[in-house]
């Protein structure tokens, strides 16, 4: 059981470093003292894989019934089994239902985990529980959906929602400029609207077709299921019986699109997806349907916010950087996937 005084001070650490950056910066610009020479930090002096403290490790992410939801399951599982070190203390979630994932998390702290790794269904409706595990003393990993208050999470991995719109619009863009387009019709299949991550990417989307002088005509809203996306793919066709190309933002509603595509017999125009599955890969290396591209979200990161959390957990740097904490933020970089290179990303590719 940890001490009222260890709590105390594990919160400290958590909330107050940036006090105490500002206090240091003040000290040093009034002091008479000469300041000293810098000192410089080595990077890659640590050993990160040597077994530190044995620590227990919490997560919780949205009930997978969702391909890329299920391959992070998988990989922060197959991440913690690892580390010597590590007890892995998964939390179910029944539906996608925001109370039940409130009291799994809850159920958490009560256990005094160490750490927690969060993939909040919606993050504005369970910042409060995130916030309640920092006060707590235990650093929350904030995954991919994030929490808008900064005190909600130690740190925050995510991939570039912005950055896979930006990535999905300039390959349509180099693209349709190539074939001589001028007023190309362009459609997209958003995910759940209400999400911030489905804004971002079509903010991202939007932004670099405009640099073309391009702009989308026709956008529907699929939830991220194969079902609705079949559905309202074939309503989009309906609509528009011309398009020069389509962005799906997820591979795995994606699915649906495709069936809705060939149901429709439809082939003059090209489709670029979102995420990253192996069905996508698999489908583009084939080159035998309307998909050219995928544009990466890859659940990998359950991977590296499990290692992070191991880390931050037990107080240790990052062994290639020459900071001594593990950073704040780290965004993922979106890679645009085709045919002529997805034979190397083909084994990162999850099942939808």
């Amino acid at each position: 059981m940890t001490s009222s005084t260890g709590d105390l001070s594990r919160r400290g650490l958590l909330f107050g470093g940036a006090a105490l950056g500002a206090g240091a910066l003040l000290a040093g610009c009034t002091s008479n003292e000469p300041p000293a020479p810098a000192a410089t930090a080595a990077p890659g002096a640590g050993d990160n894989a040597k077994p530190g403290r044995p620590i227990k490790i919490g997560f919780s992410v949205p009930a997978a019934d969702h391909g890329w939801i299920a391959a992070i399951t998988t990989n922060g599982k197959n991440t913690a089994a690892q580390f010597s070190d590590v007890t892995f203390v998964p939390v179910e979630s029944s539906g996608n239902d925001i109370t039940v994932q409130q009291a799994a998390v809850k159920s958490l702290i009560q256990q005094k985990v160490d750490v927690i790794v969060f993939l909040p269904h919606n993050g504005d409706q369970l910042q409060a529980t995130a916030l309640e595990a920092m006060r707590a003393g235990i650093p929350v990993i904030n995954l991919d959906r994030e929490f808008s208050n900064p005190f909600a999470y130690r740190t925050l991995i995510k991939g570039d929602n912005y950055g896979m719109g930006i990535a999905a619009g300039t390959y349509i863009g180099e693209r349709l400029k190539a074939a001589g387009k001028t007023n190309p019709i362009i459609a997209e299949v958003a995910g759940i609207a209400t999400l911030p991550l489905t804004q971002d990417r079509t903010r991202g989307f939007n932004d670099a077709l405009k640099t073309y002088g391009f702009s989308v005509r026709h956008r529907v809203d699929a939830d991220f299921t194969p079902a609705r996306g079949q559905a309202v793919t074939a309503n989009l066709l309906q609509a528009a019986p011309q398009l020069d190309a389509l962005w799906n933002q997820d591979d795995d509603q994606g699915i649906g699109s495709l069936a809705a595509i060939k149901q429709a017999n439809r082939s003059e125009f090209f489709m670029v997806g979102g995420a990253g599955s192996r069905n996508a890969m698999d489908t583009i290396k084939a080159d035998n349907t309307v998909l050219k591209a995928t544009v990466t979200y890859s659940p990998t990161m359950a991977s590296s916010a499990v290692a992070l959390a191991r880390l931050v957990a037990q107080n240790r740097k990052m062994g290639d950087l020459a900071e001594l904490q593990v950073p704040k933020l780290i965004i993922l970089t979106s890679e645009t996937i085709t045919k002529e290179n997805v034979d190397a990303y083909l084994p990162l590719g999850f099942a939808s």
